[in-house]
């Protein structure tokens, strides 16, 4: 969604201040074009060189400064920005545009500024605690501006508590949700991820090779587009999506638990998750120890979780997988039939790009109607806004009166 898009990127006063650059960075290889403006005491923290150098254009901090511009500045850097994040954001600069002061550049710009605002605040821990400024963020946040609430830690003033900049990464996400249009607003989306372990032993369990990336990617962007997000997550080692709420599970048995028990509040289920199709019939209290002889496992079946899904579908919009080796159509489309699915997302695990850990995915998305739409390799984010896309479709046809 920060591909093409235009960042201002206003710097102020704090000591946070140096991991502008860093922030830079990352907007940037998001392919966003960034122009930063900086106040005066920001400079005794970074330097416009700095910054110049990483977004490859000039750095604006005087607000009466010839630009060479058609447009003054304050002006012109409102009407190119499609967003402006304030990254630190100071008790200062909070205050001035709650009060609608407007005495250097940046101020200047968020009187004119009609695109959204987000702030991200960095400060002492009195200072953020203040009920001055807690009144002004509240005000803000009434206005229309977005706030991302500061993070907790050790401070550079010796202090501990709330008022450090936001982790880099949140700043990025919280962008990147402004930006996204809300076509989900309103809607519960109950998404599964990643595998399932099923204990043989103390030690041992029967899995699979599920990363969890492909379902991770459709909560984030669920998330970014206004649903009310729940995600069932089996044991998976990537970051937790911010905004999500999340439920960590282990065995088939738990994930089936959990998803029923979130399945009565859900508008849209989204079974990501690669779940084990049996488990061991017995658990040995002890671990099993090696011998000359072969060693015979008994499994029993797992609960069929989709299924279940599918008999207490309602008007729910229901999407499941199929991951092939073999048949890959016919076993798709006969999943999709059999559990009352609205859409299957099919794919093929010998497909170069597609399948287990990849950050790809190669896919086709089979509807009840006998549709099939095959799309190219993509990225797991890419594709999750495809299958998500479908999504809104059918909910805007089957809310239609």
């Amino acid at each position: 969604m920060l591909k093409g898009k235009n960042i201002l990127l206003g710097i102020t006063g704090g000591i946070a201040a140096y991991k502008a650059a860093e922030l830079v960075r990352m907007f940037v290889a998001r392919e966003a074009s960034v122009k930063a403006v900086m106040t005066a005491n920001a400079e005794y923290f970074i330097t416009p060189v700095t910054l110049e150098t990483l977004t490859g254009n000039r750095v604006y901090s005087d607000t009466f400064k010839p630009t060479g511009e058609r447009d003054i500045a304050h002006i012109g850097l409102a009407k190119w920005a499609d967003m402006t994040v304030i990254a630190p954001a100071t008790a200062n600069i909070v205050g001035k545009i709650a009060a609608g002061i407007a005495d250097d550049l940046l101020s200047t710009i968020m009187v004119t500024m009609k695109t959204p605002v987000l702030i991200c605040p960095a400060m002492n821990t009195d200072m953020y605690s203040n009920p001055i400024f807690q009144n002004n963020l509240e005000k803000l946040s009434k206005g229309g501006f977005h706030i991302l609430d500061a993070a907790s830690g050790e401070l550079a003033c010796g202090t501990e508590g709330p008022g450090r900049l936001p982790p880099l990464e949140d700043i990025v996400e919280a962008a990147e949700t402004v930006l996204t249009k809300k076509d989900l607003q309103g809607t519960r989306v109950l998404v599964t991820a990643g595998p399932t372990q099923e204990p043989l032993d103390p030690v041992r369990y029967i899995t699979n090779h599920s990363s969890g990336k492909m379902g991770y990617a459709l909560a984030l962007k669920a998330k970014r587009r206004g649903a009310e997000v729940t995600l069932v997550s089996g044991p998976v080692s990537i970051p937790e999506p911010t905004g999500v709420r999340l439920v960590k599970v282990t065995t088939a048995v738990d994930m089936k638990e959990a998803v029923m028990e979130c399945l009565e509040e859900s508008q849209v289920v989204i079974k990501a998750a690669a779940v084990a199709d049996y488990r061991p019939g017995r658990l040995s209290k002890s671990k099993i120890k090696k011998t000359a002889k072969p060693l015979t496992l008994s499994l029993e079946r797992n609960p069929d979780i989709i299924a279940e899904v599918g008999i207490r579908k309602g008007n729910r919009i229901v999407v499941g997988f199929a991951l092939e080796t073999d048949d890959l159509m016919e076993n798709a489309l006969k999943k999709l039939t059999s559990k009352k699915m609205d859409l299957i997302i099919a794919n093929d695990l010998g497909e170069p790009g597609a399948g287990f850990r990849h950050d790809t995915n190669v896919v086709k998305i089979l509807d009840v109607d006998g549709g099939v739409e095959t799309l190219p390799m993509m990225d797991k984010g890419d594709v999750a806004d495809r299958i998500l896309d479908r999504v809104v479709g059918l909910l805007n046809k089957y809310r239609k009166p």
